[in-house]
């Protein structure tokens, strides 16, 4: 049976100009030829530049990996003197592009504020490497920063795992595997706009269809790079999908934030309700008139400042900061 989709929800006032900017720049529907063209444009700054001015500094790490070497990131205070908070920290990038750096500035803000530690791991891409190769090797650096964390100089009790959008549904993931292999221990979940149905048949998914910045057919573009054949079916694990999911009982607390005007709107919301629902805790914040990763995009704003503030609360509240 079919149904009519009503319009995407409006853009907020100060995020629209720069909305309709990006969209006169990039195509909002993304097909598997665009992810060369997506891989050579320099989205993030590079570690050197996240540091640049400010006392942090960073450490490479070269790990045996799930398939050869691994590469890990970590940032640090010069005057770093506690064993605080970390924040092990998956990036952006639909898991076909981008890299360590993509959508980590905010996390190391952290390093800033809290004396925190912040790993962040080179995972591989598809479509040349499928599901579960990107899950597979950011478990591996989670336990990798797990067992080292007297050298990085942080308390493993007070570990978070931190991702956004793909990366979020790594994060998402990363907990569900820690919970049932029963470690490492979880302080908490911070997922930004994450991804975490492959399904892609949500209200907002139909929303949000050649109209927003990573529309509907840019996330089947992504899905179909990471899982082939099996996108949509059901076949897919909760490892690569966390809405897959049967159980989300037993997880660390989570922060689940996501745009009113973007594809993930609505398995964010589900996801959170369904963590409720077993007696779990989650913040959820749906920001109205949200695209996503506008708070990346456009961060001089009332609604990317609200929603940083929101994200910072939770770390001070979740970890006693």
């Amino acid at each position: 049976m079919s149904f009519s989709i009503p319009p995407a929800p409006p853009i907020d006032a100060e995020l629209k100009p720069v909305q309709d900017v990006l969209m006169e720049s990039f195509s909002p529907a993304l097909h598997a030829e665009d992810i060369p063209m997506l891989r050579a444009a320099k989205l993030a700054p590079d570690a050197d530049e996240l540091v640049a001015g400010r006392a942090i500094t960073h450490t490479e790490h070269r790990i045996a990996g799930p398939a050869g070497e691994l590469v890990l990131t970590s940032f640090r205070r010069t005057d770093h003197s506690i064993a605080g908070p970390a924040f092990y920290f998956t990036h952006v990038g639909g898991l076909i592009f981008g890299d360590a750096f993509n959508g980590i500035a905010p996390i190391v803000e952290y390093v800033d504020q809290f004396d925190a530690v912040v790993v962040t791991v080179e995972y591989r891409l598809a479509p040349e490497n499928p599901a579960p190769a990107a899950f597979d090797d950011a478990y591996a650096g989670l336990l990798w920063t797990a067992e080292h964390a007297a050298e990085l100089g942080f308390d493993p009790a007070r570990l978070v795992v931190a991702g956004a959008s793909a990366g979020g549904g790594l994060a998402a993931a990363l907990a569900l595997k820690a919970r049932d292999t029963r470690g490492p221990e979880l302080a908490g979940q911070l997922l930004m706009y994450p991804v975490l149905d492959d399904r892609n048949n949500t209200v907002s998914a139909r929303q949000i269809d050649g109209n927003a910045l990573w529309d509907r057919t840019s996330n089947e573009t992504s899905w179909t790079a990471i899982l082939g054949e099996r996108f949509g079916t059901d076949r897919v694990t909760a490892y690569e999908a966390p809405a897959r999911a049967e159980d989300l009982s037993d997880l660390p607390p989570a922060f689940i934030e996501v745009g009113s005007a973007e594809v993930f709107r609505d398995e964010a919301v589900t996801y959170a309700s369904r963590i409720w629902a077993v007696g779990g805790g989650a913040d959820l914040h749906v920001w109205a008139g949200g695209f996503h990763l506008f708070d990346t995009f456009v961060p001089d704003t009332i609604i990317s400042r609200a929603a940083v503030a929101a994200r910072t609360s939770w770390v001070r509240r979740t970890l006693g900061l």
